[in-house]
């Protein structure tokens, strides 16, 4: 039986740049190249396209090829250059492990629809619509599931900090990390954090402090027919969940640590797991996506927010919650392109 094509696409021009190459490496190590024939297309930083040997090594460097996704569906692959000519390259799939601006908010799985290739993960709607934490709480309100009260700014907008009660969380609107995020604690510090965030997004978000706990669930599936891995708990010491900005996140974080299973009664999991299944419904999500939910003290729950790529990486959470039910990363992929050629 001919072995699958697969485009694995990496990198990207996104500050989260780094930790979508790490992903990309745990992808790697996990593929059956027995049931898959990779390529894998490497985005540098500056936003160059190189067909590399895998996300290993030097590839930014190392002469590989230049390489575009083509919009023709006649092509339905990649156009490789090489010399002023170009061979082509047809594909089955396209697998993208791209975090963050224009690798999880839509714009690059708009380039998979003209293509016409089907693709691994949310579509350009639904990552649109995730990726942009006020219009995720709308939709997600409107379906009668409780989220954070947030304010929408710009940089330059004159804001009443009188009118706020601290503390508060200041972050850009569309971004898929917590880098630019700042908690304010006294109205002092309200204009210098929206400054901050703003050099990630013009549109910023100010949102109400919840306290509660942070429960992720990770979701894998499309349709009524979705599979949730278990639930994990970031147990903080102090600040907030950042680990995608510690210097070495592979040996841990300095005021974080993940417990999972999560340590909370089994009719929590239970309403964890139903909600994250009825946010990721509601916001037209397929293939896969972690939800983080907030478990306040009353037992109810909140949104938190909605990563429709989320870190495939060594220490990140949604493998380590897939692997806690019972799947590995390697079965993850599998069932990745098998939703997306169904969904084709």
């Amino acid at each position: 039986m001919a072995k699958l094509k697969v485009g694995i696409i990496f990198g990207g021009v996104s500050e989260e740049h780094p930790v979508s190459v790490k992903s990309a490496r745990e992808v790697a190590k996990s593929l059956d190249t027995d049931k898959y024939e990779p390529f894998w297309i490497g985005i540098t930083e500056s936003g160059a396209w190189k067909l590399c040997e895998g996300p290993d090594g030097d590839w930014e460097n190392d002469g590989s090829r230049p390489v575009v996704v083509s919009p023709d569906r006649t092509v339905h692959g990649l156009l490789v250059m090489d010399e002023g000519k170009y061979e082509t390259i047809r594909l089955d799939v396209v697998v993208p492990v791209l975090h963050g601006k224009l690798g999880e908010d839509g714009a690059i799985q708009g380039l998979f629809e003209l293509s016409g290739i089907p693709y691994a993960g949310c579509d350009v709607q639904s990552s649109a619509m995730c990726m942009d934490k006020s219009l995720t709480y709308l939709v997600v309100s409107s379906a009668g599931i409780a989220t954070p009260n947030f304010w929408i700014v710009s940089a330059d907008q004159n804001i009443d900090a009188d009118k706020l009660t601290y503390p508060v969380f200041v972050k850009q609107a569309r971004s898929g990390s917590s880098f630019g995020v700042t908690k304010v604690n006294s109205k002092e510090e309200l204009a210098s954090a929206v400054k901050t965030a703003s050099e990630y997004d013009s549109k910023v978000l100010i949102e109400e402090a919840v306290v509660g706990s942070e429960i992720g669930c990770s979701i894998l599936g499309n349709g009524q027919e979705l599979f949730a891995g278990e639930c994990d708990r970031v147990a903080l010491t102090h600040g907030f969940f950042r680990i995608h900005q510690e210097e070495t996140p592979e040996t841990g974080s300095e005021n974080s640590s993940f417990i999972c299973p999560a340590d909370i009664p089994a009719e929590s999991r239970d309403l964890v797991q139903e909600t994250a299944k009825a946010i990721y419904r509601a916001l037209g999500c397929r293939g896969l996506a972690r939800v983080d939910l907030f478990l306040l003290e009353d037992g109810s729950v909140m949104l938190n927010e909605v990563n429709t790529l989320p870190g495939l990486t060594s220490y990140s959470r949604y493998p380590r919650m897939m692997a806690a039910a019972g799947l590995s990363l390697g079965d993850v992929v599998d069932r990745m392109v098998s939703l997306a050629l169904a969904d084709k």
